[in-house]
């Protein structure tokens, strides 16, 4: 993860973001997702465009059809079991149309984004289907 961290970059702000957004949605009875972006000049992890998903399907209809994405995605569940959770995870969106250099840009990130957002978990999706059907596997567990 040492070479990771010193070939992408996390603005202090972003950082920031990631950490309040991650308090701030593990009580919330809707679900809330954020989409990053890795500048491919730069290498700098950032939030795209500023804005607060509450649906997967409103999430779905964001996402490009040919650039892989970072989602960070608060959904809260009643598991089988009867319980209430708030799973925390990562979305690894990859369309099998990505560009091949933008692949490999994401998935030298990928570690390291889960790690600095403290996702519980990621979710590999591939188009908006899977998105709109990730409720399903929050649920299964």
């Amino acid at each position: 993860m040492a070479s990771e961290a010193r070939l992408y970059t996390f603005s202090p702000e972003t950082t920031a973001q990631l950490r309040k957004f991650k308090l701030s949605t593990s009580r919330d009875s809707k679900p809330k997702a954020r989409i990053y972006v890795i500048d491919k000049n730069t290498l700098e992890i950032k939030q795209e465009g500023g804005e607060t998903f509450t649906s997967l399907e409103e999430l779905s209809g964001e996402l490009p059809e040919n650039s892989p994405r970072f989602v960070l995605l608060s959904h809260p569940v009643v598991l089988k079991s009867g319980r209430a959770s708030t799973p925390y995870v990562m979305l690894y969106y990859m369309p099998v149309t990505a560009d091949h250099k933008m692949r490999m840009i994401y998935a030298g990130a990928k570690e390291l984004f889960r790690n600095t957002a403290d996702a519980s978990k990621i979710l590999d999706v591939v188009d908006e289907d899977e998105v709109a059907a990730v409720e399903e596997t929050l649920v299964a567990g």
